[in-house]
């Protein structure tokens, strides 16, 4: 049985903030746990850069050094350095998003293929990761996924975008390095996946290669992956996937009750809950078919995902199966876990400021709606800042 208390270890989460990054990290903590702040706080944020008003520093100094890496790659390769020093794995995100044209497309697309030529000479860093969005627009994917007729520009768009999603998994491919593909909302995923299952079909026969994300407050994510499964064997191809709760769920609700269709999102969180551990088991059971990157700020997730490869003799370090947390988030998992052997990744987004706000602002009201998640993170924080004064 895994031990059941390896999370409350303040000393190994913070072993590389600072005091003062241990101060900053309490202070923006406490914000991000005042609902209505946080909604003011982006609010303004947002008016603020898209009128050029010179507050760029001031986020740069606070909430984008907190839960970002740097503007650029090379920002980023200290913090890399020092997370590997203490076992843990970095994924370099270009959080660049909202984009709509076709130089910014292939931009993020070249600048993926860079970052998986860098990765190439790093033990560091053995995956990279985009968004769909980031290689074409949303509206395409949501067209595609919604049956609707495509014009024949549509059709020459999405040719770009499969060539994009080709270019850089056969980058992977001949890197060794693997390929984390993000999802998005329930309207356009449809597609998304299909352009994912082609890759993988291409690239993923020897191991895998290219990964999907299953987001499991969807109820229909493990159907999914079942019926994949027995296409991906009939094919004779590896899957890969990582497993996350979700980022999207007030918007899926909101634009399931304005369309009167049924919400995609689990009821509730005991049942989304649910949903991940089920599909965390079921990739468990079939590692031999499929590797895992389990993405979770999840501590009872964590622990059964221990306890379930203990059960099935998969050793802490076996190559198929990853942890992965965000940067800034959840250290006392990341560093817990990698400081007893077990394989495990920071997302470390990058971008500049302006661009990179659209996701920190996300990640700010995803605190705010978890319950329990923003005062874990304080509690742990007040609990490491008394120790250092002891």
């Amino acid at each position: 049985m895994a031990p059941m208390n390896i999370f409350d270890n303040t000393e190994t989460a913070f072993q590389l903030k600072s005091d003062s990054e241990l101060e900053r990290a309490y202070f923006l903590f406490k914000m991000i746990s005042m609902e209505p702040l946080v909604k003011i706080g982006s609010a303004v944020t947002k008016f603020a850069l898209n009128v050029n008003l010179p507050v760029e520093g001031l986020i740069r100094s606070t909430v984008f050094d907190h839960f970002c890496g740097g503007v650029n790659e090379r920002d980023c390769m200290g913090t890399v350095d020092r997370l590997h020093d203490v076992g843990v794995s970095s994924v370099l995100d270009f959080s660049v998003e909202g984009k709509e044209e076709d130089a910014q497309f292939d931009a993020t697309a070249n600048k993926v293929i860079e970052l998986t030529l860098l990765s190439k000479n790093m033990e560091a860093m053995p995956f990279c990761v985009f968004k769909p969005t980031g290689f074409g627009r949303f509206k395409i994917y949501q067209k595609i996924t919604e049956n609707q007729a495509l014009t024949e520009n549509d059709k020459e768009e999405w040719k770009s975008i499969e060539s994009r999603y080709d270019k850089v998994s056969k980058t992977a491919h001949a890197s060794g390095i693997r390929l984390l593909i993000d999802a998005e909302e329930s309207w356009m995923q449809d597609a998304a996946d299909e352009l994912c299952e082609k890759m993988m079909e291409k690239y993923n026969v020897d191991r895998p290669i290219v990964f999907n994300t299953l987001q499991c407050y969807r109820w229909d994510r493990l159907e999914y992956l079942k019926k994949l499964h027995q296409r991906a064997k009939a094919k004779g191809y590896k899957l890969g996937f990582k497993i996350v709760r979700g980022a999207y769920m007030e918007k899926e609700n909101d634009r399931a009750i304005e369309k009167g269709y049924k919400s995609p999102i689990c009821e509730s969180k005991k049942a989304t809950d649910d949903n991940f551990n089920e599909v965390l088991a079921y990739i468990l059971n079939n590692l031999d078919d499929i590797e895992l990157f389990i993405g979770t700020h999840n501590e009872y997730s964590s622990y059964l995902a221990m306890e379930l490869m203990e059960q099935k003799g998969i050793s802490k370090s076996d190559d198929r199966v990853w942890f992965g947390q965000l940067f800034g988030m959840s250290d006392h998992i990341s560093f817990n876990l990698g400081a007893i052997g077990y394989n495990v990744a920071k997302y470390i987004p990058f971008g500049p400021v302006k661009d990179v706000m659209p996701y920190l602002i996300r990640r700010a009201e995803e605190n705010t709606s978890v319950a329990g998640q923003t005062s874990r993170e304080l509690t742990l924080l007040k609990k490491e800042k008394q120790r250092r004064k002891l």
